[in-house]
């Protein structure tokens, strides 16, 4: 998965880092919304041991300032593709709708669980 950070209203490869997502469903939904009755589609929850909102030039970053792209399988394939519109044949575009560190017994971040959702606004250029 690739990170990508927002800086002066362009957007720029952040870092690329090991992750495992799968599909969220209404497990996700208590993550993302307090009104139980929105049906939650779309989301993919996971795991990554770096915080996501940290570049790897060390500085931080709003989540709403970072988006997801080119998740991929072992095998280095792309998994999400957009189909149709700007983006037709390139990598999906994620948010993160969460991203919280998950403490060990021990009181060391173990992973940060994450759920991510497909973003309304795949027009961007990245």
């Amino acid at each position: 998965m690739q990170i990508i950070c927002e800086t002066t209203e362009s957007w720029t490869l952040a870092k690329t880092v090991a992750c495992g997502f799968a599909p969220g469903g209404l497990k996700a939904a208590k993550d993302v919304q307090v009104n139980p009755s929105i049906v939650v589609d779309g989301l993919l929850i996971g795991r990554t041991r770096k915080d996501l909102r940290i570049s790897d030039r060390e500085s931080l970053n709003s989540i709403t300032n970072v988006i997801l792209t080119n998740i991929r399988g072992k095998d280095g394939v792309s998994i999400y593709l957009e189909t149709t519109g700007v983006r037709a044949g390139k990598p999906t575009i994620f948010e993160i709708a969460s991203h919280e560190p998950i403490v060990g017994p021990f009181g060391k971040t173990e992973y940060y669980k994450t759920v991510i959702r497909r973003s309304e606004n795949q027009g961007v250029t990245v």
